[in-house]
């Protein structure tokens, strides 16, 4: 049995901590009118927003009417106010989802491994139900945060606000399927149909250890080729609902792909990372360089994916040239330039160049190493799929940002580790946990 160390249990509680009241100093320091807003910007000498407010300026002084340029410098301080104001919940709304799809990931990862009847990967399995472990804790912070987001206590969906859509044709076309009470429900579809599998397999698993023959093993093979179909098709409308539709005018047929290969390369390279750590610490004796050897192909092989689908969604649109559609990478070219390409660097440039080489997918360091810069790549590539559609050019990393992924962080690692300890590390029964342990290649 694993024992959760004192060290990292205090570890965890202090990242949220801290975590906290960053999030907390975020939202106390967001602007609160345009008065405030006007003194930022006018401190601020490197901001976009001076351009608009120089361009304003300009235009009064080549004679246009005062009052009309008046109003338009406070359409602009609004707009900016509601960006700023968008900020901690943003960064909040980036790192919640994140570890979220982190812990989901593993748990369609195992779902596969079940069905595909794996013989490698058994000694690992109680590693990755560890992890889904915060799927459940995961959901109801998220959950909650779709709550308020109909409530109105932030506008990062501009499909919730009626006066918007009044006057948005393109939106007002969409509302059928964009509209609070059928989100919030699918919402609660996925993420209840998510646990359910998750619990029920997690409950055979550990029955299959006691029992006297395969039934519980072949219960969990039939329930996880049912989870699978639901989830490539709740995956897919996920992306679509709490990321997509961010950005209401805009639309790819590859999104579903995109987000799901981002998580899942995630989601695998998590599970290598607490494997290693796991093992440093004396536990998975059976777990050995040849399993090691696998969660890094995976990760090298779903980098390349990765890459596949980001160059072929950018590829496609960017040649077509649709103004509808390109302004979504124009955006992101011209406002997020840095983290935009900084992104395909540190989620395929940099994996390709270390985890090409067969033999560093056996080396602890190295992949402690990569696996920490695909994390945070992927991370990234939460952010530029996000913030542009609620911040614009108002983004920064800052406190928000920060404390944020602190407190998922150490949430993330408190619950993992918790539920580690509930359950011997070792499935004692399963028909492939001989063969798990003697796997050699």
């Amino acid at each position: 049995m694993y024992t959760f160390s004192s060290k990292l249990k205090t570890f965890s509680l202090i990242l949220m901590a801290i975590g906290l009241l960053g999030i907390g100093y975020g939202f106390i320091s967001a602007p609160k009118d345009i008065q405030e807003v006007e003194a930022i910007l006018a401190s601020d000498a490197h901001g976009s927003h001076e351009v608009s407010k120089s361009s304003t300026e300009a235009h009064a002084a080549a004679g246009e009417n005062k009052v009309s340029a008046d109003a338009e410098h406070k359409e602009h301080l609004e707009h900016v106010l509601n960006q700023l104001q968008n900020k901690p919940w943003s960064a909040l709304y980036v790192a919640c989802i994140f570890f979220m799809l982190i812990s989901l990931g593993v748990l369609a990862f195992y779902a596969i491994q079940q069905v595909a009847q794996a013989g490698w990967s058994p000694v690992l399995f109680r590693v990755m139900q560890g992890i889904t472990a915060y799927l459940p804790v995961g959901s109801v912070l998220f959950f909650i945060f779709l709550i308020l987001s109909g409530l109105h206590f932030n506008h990062l969906f501009i499909w919730l606000d009626p006066s918007v859509v009044a006057e948005d044709k393109i939106i007002a076309n969409k509302a059928s399927y964009l509209n609070f009470p059928f989100w919030i429900i699918r919402a609660a579809v996925f993420l209840i149909g998510w646990n359910l599998y998750r619990y029920f397999s997690r409950k055979n698993c550990l029955a299959q250890d006691e029992a006297k023959d395969d039934s519980f093993y072949k219960k969990n093979f039939k329930m996880s080729a049912g989870f699978l179909v639901f989830f490539i098709v709740t995956e897919s409308i996920m992306s679509w609902d709490w990321i997509m539709s961010i950005d209401p005018h805009w639309f790819s047929t590859l999104f579903g792909w995109y987000v799901f290969a981002s998580f899942f390369v995630s989601a695998i390279t998590t599970i290598c990372l607490i494997t290693l750590y796991l093992k440093s610490k004396g536990y998975l004796e059976h777990v050995n360089t040849s399993h090691i050897h696998d969660l890094a192909k995976f990760m090298f092989g779903f980098s390349v994916f990765w890459t596949y689908l980001w160059f072929s969604q950018f590829m496609l649109i960017w040649y077509a040239d649709i103004p509808e559609e390109v302004t979504y990478f124009v955006t992101r070219i011209q406002l997020y330039n840095l983290p935009f390409f900084g992104a395909v660097v540190m989620n395929f440039v940099f994996p390709i160049l270390i985890l090409i080489n067969t033999d560093f997918k056996r080396i602890t360091w190295v992949l402690i190493m990569a696996g920490s810069v695909i994390l945070f790549g992927h991370y990234i590539d939460f952010f530029n799929m996000i913030m542009p559609g609620t911040v614009g050019d108002q983004w920064f990393i800052g406190v928000s940002e920060i404390a944020s992924v602190l407190f998922f962080l150490g949430l993330f690692i408190y619950v993992v580790f918790t539920a580690l300890t509930k359950a011997p590390l070792l499935p004692k029964r399963n028909p492939f946990i001989e063969e798990s342990k003697h796997f050699h290649y």
